[in-house]
């Protein structure tokens, strides 16, 4: 949804008439008698506690940071160990009580020793990094996010355990907080010499450098309510993003791979030790792959089993994921790595110990996944529709036992809508659903009908009141949209999606609750986020770089019929080229016999002409060669829009 009116009028309006009222609009409330009542329901449906997650979490703790913070070279803090220390005792009312046990048990931080050989520091960043002794020198899987992060883990690990090299990084998957630490714990000179080997799955660097090029921005924006990155940690904020503390907010890096795994068997003698690989890719990420460490008889199930069920659709935007897949290759799991593993680690979360316990654990991951899928198929085929489908599906008791099954990161609802998704689309074949009025048209007219913005409002407080906070947001949601200067409305519909975020179970549900709350409350800041190296841009071929730049061509600003551009990149040994036209802007590998210009000059160069529009003049300065039409070169660079920035999301 696009910013239609300047926010910060509006909400300097809201909050000067709330305040005039004798109300504050940006402290975070209470909970709720409903919410208390709710909580208290939810503590007494939960399976007993009988201790071994928090044994398991604990077990092999060997020393953590002395100092918590972990800082960037320029003093900025990027990680605080110390973040969830409050998460102790009872859960307050404005916390889950399943998810204040889970968050308690994410807190824990430091090198643990898994089993002979095998270590994992978990709680420096979303993601734990494993470490594996080899003949010469350290086997890392999945050095975290940034490299400041990745930097202290090692330098723990050394401190604890002796000074090594590291020998190997293995990347489990295509994500950033499995691969995007790499520079903080090897030197990619050492990796150019053969002295570091870098292993990943097939099309690892494809699905890494596209993840977020297309859909970047508004996947950017989104996120900021998956992990709440506007909130800090606390009884009314941010409680952990369910699969791990939170993101550091430190460099993300890259280092491509020396060495990618292509099928499930394919085996790898690293450093001395004997490494099997299970194929994963299409369940949780595109390019993925578990690893059986042979001698530990340890088997790392990378993404696809950890503590929570995970999302077949992320909420900060993806392609929807296999469930049945995910499934399959869990099956596959059962069958042929637990019979000869004794220990079960993941890159979230903490380990499983014995033969039998981890068989158990990934089973009924497996039949969570598979129980969800085929659940949802058999009632999508009965003609109900995804809303239908989200409120029927509910976990059995035999699932819900677990603790692991339970959505701390995904949902049941959430994840019925995109299996629904995968295979219909978000159509229900309701024609009424099929050309509905944009969001504030269709609001303005709701509330109309419904008797006016004082009747919705009155409708929405005696819904607050009865703790139907579903049915109240749903009815601010449109009174805001059709009135988004409403002071009461505003203020209602922050207090309903509140109430909702600290009943939610799903660490990222209620993040974006409250991120949504805080939203209406109070001015956005612009979210802290990771800044990425230039070997991470380096990654993303030339093709798809331009088809991005191609999604913000504005045809009516060109100024001309055609404009034909060569582009040389003489460090890649590389020629493009771009044609634009009446409508539409196409990038190529190949260039044109005869174009308008020909530009040439580091790939860096361009990208900043075409991304970050810095003058044409300024970049020949700096070595960008132009032959040919200028003005063309300058027509083209007129017609892109800028690099969207932050946009609002509960509001027009």
């Amino acid at each position: 949804m696009q910013a239609s009116i300047d926010r910060g009028v509006l909400l300097l309006a809201a909050s000067a008439l709330l305040s005039a009222a004798g109300l504050s609009a940006e402290t975070p409330k209470p909970a709720s008698a409903a919410t208390v009542a709710a909580q208290r329901a939810t503590a007494a449906a939960l399976p007993i506690d009988d201790g071994q997650d928090a044994a398991f979490a604990h077990r092999g703790f060997i020393a953590t940071r002395g100092d918590p913070l972990i800082r960037a070279a320029d003093g900025r803090p990027v990680w605080n160990l110390d973040a969830y220390k409050f998460v102790t005792g009872p859960a307050p009312a404005t916390v889950n009580p399943s998810l204040w046990r889970h968050a308690a048990l994410l807190a824990a931080n430091g090198l643990f020793k898994v089993t002979e050989g095998v270590w994992q520091v978990r709680g420096f960043d979303v993601s734990n990094m494993t470490v594996i002794r080899g003949d010469k020198g350290w086997i890392l899987i999945d050095p975290l996010t940034s490299k400041e992060a990745a930097a202290a883990a090692l330098e723990l690990v050394d401190a604890q355990l002796g000074k090594r090299p590291v020998s190997a990084v293995i990347y489990s998957h295509s994500h950033a907080d499995h691969y995007g630490g790499v520079r903080g714990v090897v030197d990619e000179k050492d990796v150019a010499a053969g002295k570091v080997a870098v292993i990943a799955p097939a099309r690892f660097i494809e699905e890494a450098a596209s993840e977020n090029i297309m859909a970047g921005a508004a996947m950017g924006r989104r996120a900021s309510y998956q992990f709440a990155t506007g909130l800090g940690p606390g009884a009314q904020g941010q409680m952990t993003s369910g699969i791990g503390p939170a993101l550091s907010a430190g460099t993300t890096t890259l280092i491509a791979p020396t060495d990618t795994i292509a099928k499930t068997g394919e085996t790898r003698s690293v450093d001395g030790v004997s490494l099997e690989f299970q194929i994963v890719s299409g369940t949780e990420a595109p390019s993925e792959m578990n690893v059986w460490i042979a001698p530990a008889r340890t088997f790392l199930a990378a993404e696809i089993a950890t503590c929570t069920l995970h999302n077949i659709l992320t909420p900060r935007g993806a392609k929807v994921r296999d469930a049945h897949l995910w499934a399959e290759v869990l099956d596959e799991a059962v069958q042929r790595y637990a019979p000869k593993s004794d220990t079960l680690i993941a890159s979230h979360c903490w380990p499983r110990f014995g033969q039998g316990e981890l068989t158990g654990f990934l089973a009924a991951q497996r039949d969570n996944y598979r129980y969800l899928h085929d659940q949802t198929v058999r009632r999508m085929n009965r003609g109900e529709t995804m809303d239908e489908i989200a409120e029927q599906v509910v976990q059995p008791p035999e699932l819900a036992g677990t603790w692991a099954n339970h959505g701390y990161y995904g949902t049941y609802r959430h994840n019925a809508k995109a299996i629904y998704q995968y295979y219909l689309g978000w159509y229900d074949s309701v024609p009424a659903h099929l050309d509905p009025l944009p969001p504030t048209d269709r609001a303005t007219r709701y509330v109309a009908a419904m008797g006016g913005k004082a009747k919705v409002l009155a409708l929405a407080r005696k819904a607050m009141a009865a703790g139907d906070y579903r049915w109240s947001s749903d009815l601010l949601d449109q009174l805001v949209f059709a009135e988004p200067a409403n002071a009461a409305a505003r203020a209602a519909l922050a207090d309903s999606y509140e109430q909702q975020g600290y009943q939610a179970e799903s660490a990222i549900w209620r993040n974006q609750f409250l991120s949504a709350a805080k939203d209406l409350r109070e001015p956005a800041k612009a979210p802290p986020r990771n800044s990425h190296n230039e070997d991470v841009i380096a990654a993303v071929p030339t093709r798809l770089l331009l088809d991005s730049a191609a999604t913000r061509y504005d045809p009516a600003k060109l100024g001309r019929t055609r404009v034909a551009l060569d582009l040389v990149f003489p460090e890649r040994q590389e020629r493009a080229s771009l044609e634009a036209g009446p409508t539409t802007l196409f990038g190529r590998n190949v260039g044109f016999e005869h174009p308008d210009a020909t530009l040439t000059g580091p790939r860096r160069l361009i990208l900043g002409l075409l991304f970050l529009k810095v003058p044409l003049a300024q970049l020949e300065a700096v070595g960008l060669k132009v032959e040919g039409d200028r003005a063309a070169v300058e027509a083209l660079a007129g017609s892109l829009d800028p690099l969207p920035g932050p946009f609002n999301i509960v509001e027009p």
